[in-house]
């Protein structure tokens, strides 16, 4: 029996357990074992993380992939696992460390600090795991991996140690994101761009061989800066070729003020002569553009700052390098100095000595670590890279040849602009936790990359064997006893880029290295879902190795989902306060609910706007399909078996049929084009409209009737349609659907694995046999015949019989609701000219007419009636007289000044959008507001306009 109230938490910690019990979700099936393959790897969580929106959409977009493929009856592999999350995970274990004021990171060591970091692991780590659980995911739990586990890390070091034998990992100095705080390199991802109200300050630079005068600009050069503690690193200042202004000054030569260096004037296109001074100073060890310029020119990279953010001066080679004699005189006075302590110090000396022209507020945007909060450092350092430009080569051939194809295709633009332009991959963190780079360096720097540290020594032991750096005995000796060799080579202490791992995702979570048998039948995977934040970091990471050490992409689809938002279209923040927990949620309205939300806003061209609100009415949805079953239930709604809906004989239940057909299509081929909405939004509408207020209501008189056959078909057409509807919702509802399937007949199996519905065609005969009912009409023949073509059930003259008490209803409804029409008034209705097809229809259901639009009388008329509001009903005309049921004129008077509101709303936000100003400056979400507000109000016009004509009409 179902119960009387819905309540998913009940429902969903049940139905949970019994999927994990059965293990439903398992991959290799022995049923399934020539079943074709259908793969898709969960975009690893982070060990450290909790459920958030973005991982609730994307786990259940994957989730009704699977379910949907799962019962199609392809062996799926949602393959699911967590990332070891470097920094992340290394804070949380530090901080827990200082919380219970026990000794820290350094003071550990890093062997005793990676057992407390394995130990909380083991204890705390993948709360997320369970949390994706309680979401619905369908993942083969029985497969999770890690990405630090033993079979993992083995496919790291192999890749490592390959792309460094090929020439695609080396070690360079470059810039990097440097986070001051967390000391060591980020990758953009962990850059968070934030506004800050800052200052330009506009610095004097003395032209060499001239004296300087503060008020002779002749004598100098106007460099503008946010940053004047870099200026200490200068090696050029850069002109546009083209200014006319400042171009002849390029080929000479400036003083660096207060550091006395002699630097050229060059002349480059980086320089905007449109912006600040027209000139701008080049540090190539402190900022990006500034590196790359740098490169153009051989310019020198003096870096003057340290690992944390400090000036550091003194000893610095780089910095004293081609100096005057005396010209560092400033070098002590800020040497370790922080950096924006030292800012307000250099401009108070640069003010003293004439060299500050003056200083202009200016917002700008500035790089903080996500994680830290601290303002980040381009840093000079020497790092480990990888050649991404040579691995992107096949990758973009790779999307060109279709090999590969992106959902919606407009992504594939972002995809090729980043990878035709890309940048080395720095892949070195500087941090204990994760896979500690396989590169060992011999006592004079000597790098010797390999597999194990055994190897590693044997060739180290014989280069310098080789070199005579060691003779061959002491060689054999060390190599005899690992005593004598200590120290000899030592490990590189940093670890790699979690992306690095994950970009091996598709393949070693399958076993590669080894061929196995998994990675065989699973490899390819055919859909990878994702967010377009990682397009970059991921995405291109797994397309670049997959196609390297695989030869083949490792997805054929990248489904590329847009984001969640508030319900005014911010973006959550926990700054803002406007942060959905999707737990909370859940606890609140249920998995489903949340789950059918989300998809029902899943477009390809918007974000989704998300609130609690919303989760409520897809609860209130899942509610209505409780109690229709439920109702069902009571009714005795039971599918005998073998019952064939195709040959069921009454028109409504032929209609029902007709109308499940078209929505299992809709549904089908909405989920086969990842049109997510499309497909959840269908379903809702048959399962709230078709379904729950036409098909049930329509069946009331014959459910509550007197036994017989119609009663006993449309029992069984009732439970079937039912049936339909669980499977095609299945997908979205998991919880819901599969108790239902369970509590309404009794089964062999789970929801999970029955068969998705199948496009079931009736006999021809059937099909003539029904036609033949509406009477001749050589039109229907075509639509039929192309239907049993496709072997989709159709029934023409069935949908347009009940099509046309729904249509019929549906109008009426809407001009009472228009009028403003009491519920109490019944209304007359007249048919005029009306066709013996449509008199036949109207008398045969004249009672379920009147009651479910509230008429007082149908009849026929030549024409329709003076004083009555007109309707265009399946091409005929259909009157309402209202003359004395309302006051048309007090009507008329009412929609004029809906129209005039409307009007007034689309005047409004016309001008808004049309200030150049409010749409340059206001949030993204803002003007997407005010252009929703406007679509809102034209469409309330254009409705208030068809009652308004109506109306005139009638008075006419």
């Amino acid at each position: 029996m179902i119960e009387k109230n819905y309540q998913p938490a009940d429902i969903e910690s049940r139905m949970s357990a019994i999927w994990e019990e059965s293990g439903a979700f398992k991959a290799g099936r022995p049923e399934r074992k020539d079943a074709e393959p259908f793969t898709i790897v969960i975009p690893p969580p982070n060990v450290t993380g909790s459920l958030h929106m973005g991982h609730a959409l994307n786990n259940t977009l994957q989730d009704i992939l699977c379910r949907f493929e799962r019962m199609r009856g392809r062996d799926v592999l949602w393959q699911p696992g967590t990332d070891h999350a470097g920094i992340a995970t290394q804070m949380v274990v530090e901080r827990q460390l200082m919380e219970r004021q026990e000794p820290g990171r350094r003071e550990l060591g890093r062997a005793k600090f990676l057992e407390r970091v394995w130990q909380w692991k083991a204890e705390s780590g993948g709360v997320i795991v369970n949390q994706l659980k309680r979401l619905g995911a369908s993942c083969d739990w029985s497969r999770e991996r890690f990405t630090m586990d033993e079979g993992l890390s083995r496919a790291v070091v192999k890749v490592f140690v390959e792309l460094h034998r090929d020439g695609l990992i080396y070690k360079d100095k470059r810039l990097v994101n440097w986070d001051t705080k967390l000391l060591t390199a980020i990758s953009d991802l962990e850059v968070q761009q934030v506004e800050v109200k800052g200052s330009l300050w506009y610095l004097r630079y003395p032209i060499e061989g001239k004296t300087f005068s503060p008020d002779d600009p002749a004598t100098f050069i106007v460099v503008a800066t946010t940053r004047p503690e870099t200026m200490l690193g200068d090696t050029a200042v850069a002109v546009h070729p083209d200014n006319e202004r400042l171009g002849h000054l390029i080929g000479q030569h400036v003083i660096l003020p207060l550091v006395g260096r002699r630097i050229p004037i060059i002349g480059d296109d980086y320089a905007d002569p449109e912006k600040g001074s027209g000139a701008v100073k080049i540090t190539p060890a402190h900022d990006f553009n500034d590196f790359e310029v740098g490169k153009r020119h051989g310019l020198a990279r003096v870096s003057v700052l340290d690992q944390e953010g400090c000036l550091a001066l003194v000893d610095n080679e780089d910095y004293l390098r081609d100096l005057p004699e005396g010209a560092s005189q400033f070098a002590e006075e800020f040497h370790n100095v922080e950096r924006f302590a030292a800012r307000k110090r250099i401009v108070t000396r640069l003010e003293e000595f004439g060299f500050l022209e003056k200083i202009e507020p200016n917002t700008h945007t500035v790089p903080h670590g996500d994680r830290s909060g601290t303002v980040l450092e381009p840093y000079l350092t020497d790092q480990w890279y990888v050649d991404a430009k040579t691995m992107a080569q096949p990758a973009i051939a790779a999307v060109h040849s279709g090999a590969t194809t992106f959902v919606p295709k407009n992504w594939e633009k972002t995809y090729f602009e980043w990878m035709e332009n890309i940048q080395p991959w720095c892949i070195s963190r500087q941090l204990w936790w994760g896979h500690q780079i396989p590169a060992w360096y011999g006592p004079d720097g000597k790098v010797f990359v390999a597999e194990t540290e055994e190897e590693a020594v044997g060739n180290a032991l014989g280069y310098y064997v080789e070199q005579e750096v060691i003779t061959p005995e002491q060689g054999q000796a060390m190599a005899e006893d690992p005593a004598q060799r200590e120290g000899f080579i030592t490990r590189d202490e940093d670890v790699l880029d979690t992306w690095f791992s994950s970009g091996l995702w598709p393949f070693s979570t399958l076993g590669w290295p080894d061929e196995t048998s998994e990675l065989a039948r699973y490899y390819p995977t055919n859909v990878l879902v994702t967010g377009w934040d990682i397009i970059f970091f991921w995405v291109a990471r797994m397309m670049m190795m997959g196609l390297h050490f695989k030869k083949e992409a490792p997805f054929s689809t990248v489904y590329i989902h847009r984001l969640v938002r508030d319900e005014k279209g911010a973006k959550m923040s926990k700054s803002k306060g406007n942060v959905i927990d999707p737990l909370g949620v859940i606890d609140d309205f249920g998995a489903d609910a949340l789950r059918f939300a989300l998809a029902r806003g899943a477009a390809h061209s918007h974000d989704i706007k998300l609130s609690p609100q919303l989760v409520e009415t897809n609860r209130n949805f899942a509610t209505k399909l409780w109690n229709s079953c439920r109702f069902a239930e009571m009714n005795g709604c039971v599918m005998p078996a073998g019952f064939d809906h195709t040959s069921a004989k009454e028109t409504l239940n032929r209609w029902i049929a007709h109308e499940t057909s078209r929505a299992t299509r809709e549904v089908t081929e909405a989920i086969e084009a990842y049109r997510f909405n499309d497909a959840a939004n269908a379903i809702y509408r048959f399962v709230w409209n078709v379904y729950c207020d036409w098909y049930i209501e329509l069946a009331k008189p014959m459910l509550l009737g007197e036994e017989g056959a119609a009663k006993t078909e449309t029992r069984a057409m009732v439970a079937w349609a039912r049936d339909e509807i669980l499977k095609l919702l299945h997908p979205f509802m998991p919880f819901i659907t599969e108790e239902l399937w369970a509590v309404t007949a009794k089964r062999d199996g789970l929801l999970v694995l029955a068969e998705w519905p199948r496009k079931a065609g009736a006999a021809t005969a059937d099909q003539l046999a029904s036609m033949a009912l509406a009477g001749p009409n050589d039109a229907l023949i075509p639509p039929i015949m192309a239907a049993l073509d496709a072997g989709e059930f159709s029934d023409p003259a069935a949908e347009a019989e009940i099509g046309w008490v729904v249509d019929l209803v549906t109008a009426i409804r809407s001009v009472r609701a228009e009028m403003n029409i009491a519920p109490a008034t019944l209304t007359p209705l007249v048919l005029s000219g009306a066709s013996a097809e449509t008199r036949d229809r109207a008398q045969r259901w004249s009672d379920t007419v009147k009651r479910m639009a509230r008429l007082g009388e149908i009849s026929f008329a030549d024409r329709p009636p003076e004083g009555a509001v007109q309707l265009l009903v399946r091409g005929e005309v259909v009157a309402l007289p209202l003359k004395g049921v309302i006051d048309l004129a007090a009507e008329k008077a009412r929609l004029d000044k809906e129209i005039a509101k409307a009007d007034a709303d689309i005047k409004r936000v016309d001008a808004k959008l049309g200030n150049e100003k409010f749409v340059a400056n206001a949030p993204e979400e803002i003007v997407e507001e005010e252009k929703e507000k406007r679509e809102a109000a034209v469409a309330r016009k254009e409705k208030t306009l068809e009652a308004l004509e109506r109306l005139k009409n009638a008075d006419a």
